[in-house]
């Protein structure tokens, strides 16, 4: 019998190659700092679609795996002490697979905590601020009269973007010359500004030019490229 057999969430998509890391997940920005980093990092994984249009994120069997209903989760069958790891939260799976294979994070402690710092600053800060421009500008929030929300996300995402200009400013990545989980962590949330909520003149994005050519940078990794689509989405 599977070591996965025991997880709920395999009866819906179940594992075709149970010694595999199994990613539940979709490629929004949140979803894709954990396949970008797989895809990074090297470790076999299988990849499970969680389809939003369906509600897969409501289902019984997700919320065994992460009760906040809320993608990407995890379960590592080779987990600590050999034993099933079953995970959510972006940033906490990030951390865990820099933690388990040894790369994208520092080994100094000082430089490993610094890294840390960015990845929460994206899941506290970066990411909550982008999406509400995103629902302000995009979607439902277009249609309210009150354009005062709007503003303040607008006027929130440019003092982001300030912070990571600055931070960017004469350093390659985050962190200096090395590809960390913070920049793992922050391309995905970047890039759907831009992209998908097609809001770079709304945050005079290119006036942040270390952001950008970071962007760019980060963009022209083909791990980064081939993460960005998984899971693929079914046509």
């Amino acid at each position: 019998m599977s070591r996965l057999s025991r997880f709920p969430i395999t009866t819906r998509w179940p594992a075709r190659h149970p010694e595999r890391l199994q990613l539940y997940s979709l490629n929004t920005p949140n979803g894709v700092k954990v396949s970008i980093m797989l895809e990074e990092c090297g470790l076999a994984y299988e990849p499970h679609l969680v389809d939003f249009a369906k509600g897969d994120q409501r289902s019984p069997e997700f919320l065994s795996l992460n009760p906040n209903g809320k993608i990407p989760a995890i379960i590592d069958p080779d987990g600590p002490g050999g034993q099933p790891l079953p995970l959510f939260e972006s940033g906490a799976i990030l951390v865990y697979l820099a933690e388990k294979t040894g790369q994208f994070v520092p080994s100094d402690p000082v430089e490993r905590w610094e890294t840390i710092q960015w990845v929460f600053f994206q899941m506290a800060a970066v990411g909550p601020m982008f999406g509400q421009v995103g629902f302000f500008y995009k979607f439902e929030g277009r249609e309210f009269a009150d354009k005062r929300p709007l503003e303040h996300y607008v006027r929130e995402t440019k003092r982001l973007l300030g912070i990571l200009d600055a931070r960017l400013d004469g350093r390659r990545w985050i962190m200096g010359n090395d590809f960390t989980i913070a920049d793992i962590a922050l391309i995905g949330t970047v890039r759907n500004l831009i992209t998908f909520y097609d809001a770079s003149d709304l945050v005079g994005f290119d006036s942040f030019v270390h952001v950008g050519c970071w962007l760019e940078r980060a963009l022209e990794r083909p791990a980064v490229q081939r993460g960005l689509l998984i899971p693929s989405r079914k046509a």
